[in-house]
């Protein structure tokens, strides 16, 4: 328990570089809220069954603990999302990870996509996938309250995408 303690401090404090809003309220908003949205798949309600429509060219991406980056979004044969992930990290092909792309529960606009380096969750509806240099992981979606995941002085995921359900 103390190792994860001391693992999250350091990763809360190496969030905190000019770089990631400068403050330690950021950078614990960049390790706290990436947990917190991935936490709503344990409520079914919260999780998504079909992508929203109307999504943008592209949309703010984080791997969890991460910089950010971007995502191109398309869609395959099958109407499936396709999401090319641009940014200084991916999880390694054959390491496992997920995507989440999150929608906010209250206004239902998609603020973007989290990316996981963790076993992917088993049983719920894919929405489609997230690629890049030959890697792809499965993405799912979710519903989350925005405002309590991601701080507007130090978003989580940048500018987040204007288009709603």
């Amino acid at each position: 328990m103390r190792g994860s303690l001391a693992l999250v401090t350091l990763g809360a404090l190496a969030a905190c570089s000019p770089s990631h809003g400068g403050s330690p309220v950021c950078g614990l908003g960049y390790v706290v809220g990436p947990t917190v949205i991935q936490e709503q798949l344990q409520d079914t309600r919260m999780i998504l069954t079909e992508a929203p429509r109307g999504l943008p060219g592209s949309l703010p991406a984080r791997v969890a603990g991460k910089e950010r980056g971007s995502v191109t979004v398309g869609y395959d044969a099958s109407k499936n999302l396709v999401l090319g992930f641009q940014g200084p990290t991916f999880p390694l092909a054959g390491a496992g990870g997920f995507g989440l792309l999150v929608v906010d529960d209250t206004s239902s606009r998609v603020e973007g996509v989290m990316i996981y380096e963790s076993p992917a969750p088993r049983d719920y509806p894919k929405l489609g996938t997230v690629s890049s240099n030959g890697a792809d992981i499965p993405l799912y979606g979710v519903r989350v309250d925005w405002n309590g995941v991601s701080n507007p002085k130090c978003p989580l995921l940048g500018d987040s995408a204007r288009t709603t359900r």
